[in-house]
């Protein structure tokens, strides 16, 4: 895929010369990555081996970045929330986390090689990180789903190296004294990869309030996945997860918290985001 012009008001904060991802190209501010554009956002059109790849040569090199994995709620608030959407923009990386994006790509022209999942990569980016001797710490989740899904990991990959885990306490993202506790403790353990699982857009603004504190550090937010990871909360069948109905499953689960997100907003926002695909694809914009 053709390497495309970054939008101008897209990574304005990331120092350019610290960053294999970025290059100048006659004078211009480039990606080595292809991306593609739907509606107002761009997505990195990598599959979720190459995602893995560039953040174990990014840690290689020493330098950190952030992941945002963007499923059909993340698109929605991205586009109605100039808030969300400037966090969304600080990120290194954009991939898709959600069929419906995948579609979306395919109807517009422009497809994107595959879903990248949170859920997946913990996984595949833990035994990654184990296998190139790098650390982990666990953010967030349920009481105690850190500490379970560390042992649960570290069971599955011997050779990883959790540095730490932490549950911070509710209405900790509003008190100044446990930001700056979360910060010493994540300063004082030295990860390379930081899992924070606290749902979006918490975990979110958590990750970009610690960013600075830890530069060199790789940001992933995981939503609900130590519960996956500990068995808490089962994750849809394969099949499921194959044709889009993974929201299925977690609506059956969960039907009070997830009933307005899927049904009352996410419905709607995914028609209009395919009418956008399929308008791109006549006009070829």
């Amino acid at each position: 895929m053709e390497m495309i012009t970054t939008p101008k008001h897209a990574y304005a904060t990331l120092p350019v010369h610290e960053f294999k991802l970025y290059e100048r190209v006659n004078g211009q501010l480039m990606t080595t990555l292809p991306i593609i554009r739907m509606q107002d956002a761009w997505l990195h059109a990598i599959t979720e081996k190459q995602t893995i790849d560039t953040m174990m040569d990014e840690i290689a090199a020493g330098r950190g970045g952030c992941v945002v994995t963007m499923n059909l709620d993340h698109m929605r608030r991205y586009d109605q929330d100039r808030a969300y959407r400037d966090l969304c923009e600080k990120a290194t990386l954009h991939v898709a986390d959600g069929m419906p994006l995948v579609w979306a790509s395919r109807i517009q022209g422009t497809p994107l090689p595959e879903r990248v999942t949170g859920s997946n990569m913990i996984w595949s980016l833990t035994e990654a990180t184990a296998a190139n001797g790098h650390s982990i710490f666990l953010i967030g989740g349920a009481p105690g789903t850190a500490d379970g899904a560390a042992d649960v990991l570290c069971d599955k990959f011997p050779a990883l190296n959790i540095v730490g885990t932490l549950c911070p306490p509710h209405g900790f993202e509003h008190d100044t004294d446990e930001l700056a506790k979360i910060a010493r403790t994540l300063i004082a353990a030295k990860p390379d990869i930081v899992y924070v699982a606290l749902g979006s857009p918490k975990q979110d603004k958590l990750i970009e309030t610690l960013r600075d504190y830890l530069p060199n550090v790789w940001w992933v937010g995981v939503g609900i996945s130590f519960s996956f990871v500990t068995g808490q909360v089962s994750r849809a069948p394969q099949w499921m997860q194959n044709f889009g109905f993974e929201w299925l499953h977690r609506l059956a689960q969960e039907p009070r918290r997830l009933a307005a997100r899927y049904l009352l907003h996410g419905l709607p926002f995914c028609i209009k985001l395919f009418a956008d695909a399929f308008g791109r694809r006549i006009t070829g914009s």
